[in-house]
């Protein structure tokens, strides 16, 4: 029986890095960066009002106050997006509208709520100092400067560095493409009601939503007979379109034997007992001329979305340019014992909680009735992790817990 850390290291030795792509930046949020960007214009471009209110020279307000206001002329205004050079007089003000450049001297704003808001003389009943309520030009970004480095995932905040450095477009890492393919005679499709003997086709909608979750790019490719001449079509077809295939329904049995007959020559496809629960018996191998690293899971959804968080997701991450694939784990105690079976690597569900008292993590244990059971999946945020040597665990024992974050 081959060890989970040997099954991994298979797995990930596997790993297909697609090459880089150059992408609109509105396309590539979410995607890991490729290379290192360096702005070539500041950011703001100008010395720019942050508030709507009057620019004005600092000290010639300095020692206003409720009691004391100092009346200041308006000798002008600047709406945002304006080109028209303005120079502004000692003892004078003009009005700004946030974003609009500060005229020539200006080096504050005060804001319209600190005056009377007189249409051409305002009285200012707090003085500002210098800088307050404007952004200085290259004050978020110089040029030069690293906007978006290297390996960095691209959220909100990365794209509008982009977009202020003046790139409209990036090169990125893709996201993986994962083919699912559920292989079975009993099966049916959603929008049918299963007839006798015959049941609905979960498991691939359950798989290809795990892998959308990983980052990839997914294709549901439907169902297959198990035959071995409509499997091998099925896998001929999506092979040139994946970077990973998973089969669900197809780890034992006659349907396995017939996808190891679809796939005789087309690349090392195994089937072996690893040891680990659930999902001790699965599949794993490469096909087709690239090397697909391609997976036969068992049918159960419970038990796919298992095997495919211990090992698909971590092939996937990699494949996207992460150093670290896995989740993050947490040691907590168990609020009610648990049984693990000799040998073998447990993975049962649980739910993290947060003690008041000691801000001490616990660990719920769910599914105790039943590994198989999809909702108990449903309500986890956690995975216990129960190492090979240990069969049972007892109340406030300290377990390692692979955080499943909520969506």
């Amino acid at each position: 029986m081959r060890s989970v850390d040997e099954q991994l290291e298979r797995v990930l030795g596997s790993a297909i890095r697609p090459a880089p792509v150059r992408l609109a930046i509105s396309d590539a949020y979410g995607l890991r960066c490729a290379e290192e960007v360096v702005a070539s214009r500041p950011l703001p471009g100008f010395d720019m009002a942050a508030i709507d209110g009057y620019a004005v020279r600092s000290v010639d307000v300095g020692g206003a106050s409720e009691e004391a206001p100092i009346m200041v002329p308006v000798v002008g205004e600047i709406p945002a997006g304006s080109r028209q050079p303005l120079r502004l007089q000692p003892g004078q003000a003009v009005r700004v509208a946030a974003g609009a450049p500060l005229p020539t001297l200006a080096d504050a704003v005060v804001p319209v709520g600190h005056t009377d808001a007189g249409p051409a003389r305002i009285a200012v009943h707090r003085g500002v100092p210098s800088a307050a309520f404007v952004r200085r030009i290259g004050e978020d970004v110089q040029p030069g400067d690293v906007a978006v480095r290297r390996d960095s995932v691209l959220g909100p905040a990365q794209v509008g560095l982009l977009a202020a450095a003046g790139r409209d477009k990036v090169l990125v890492h893709p996201r993986p493409r994962v083919s699912v393919i559920s292989v079975g005679d009993e099966l049916v499709e959603l929008a049918r009601t299963p007839g006798a003997g015959q049941v609905a086709d979960v498991c691939s909608h359950a798989l290809t939503a795990a892998a959308r979750e990983a980052g990839a790019e997914t294709s549901r490719a439907g169902l297959v007979r198990g035959d071995a001449r409509d499997i091998g079509a099925a896998m001929q077809d999506r092979l040139p379109f994946s970077d990973v295939i998973v089969v669900c329904g197809a780890v034992g049995g006659r349907a396995g034997a017939e996808v190891h007959a679809a796939l005789d020559g087309l690349g090392d496809l195994d089937t072996t007992r690893v040891a680990m629960h659930p999902g001790s018996t699965q599949g794993f191998g490469r096909i087709g001329p690239d090397g697909v690293p391609t997976f036969l899971f068992p049918s159960h959804p419970a038990t796919a979305l298992l095997l495919f968080e211990v090992l698909v997701r971590p092939l996937l991450r990699i494949s996207q340019g992460r150093t670290d694939p896995y989740r993050r784990t947490m040691s907590a105690r168990l609020t009610s014992p648990i049984t693990s079976q000799e040998g073998r690597r447990g993975y049962l569900r649980g739910r993290l909680l947060r003690e008041q008292a000691s801000g001490d993590y616990l660990v719920q244990p769910l599914g105790t009735a039943g590994m198989h059971l999809l909702s108990s999946l449903a309500d986890a945020n956690g995975l216990i992790i129960v190492p090979e040597h240990v069969t049972e665990a007892t109340v406030d024992e300290p377990v390692t817990v692979s955080f499943l974050p909520a969506h």
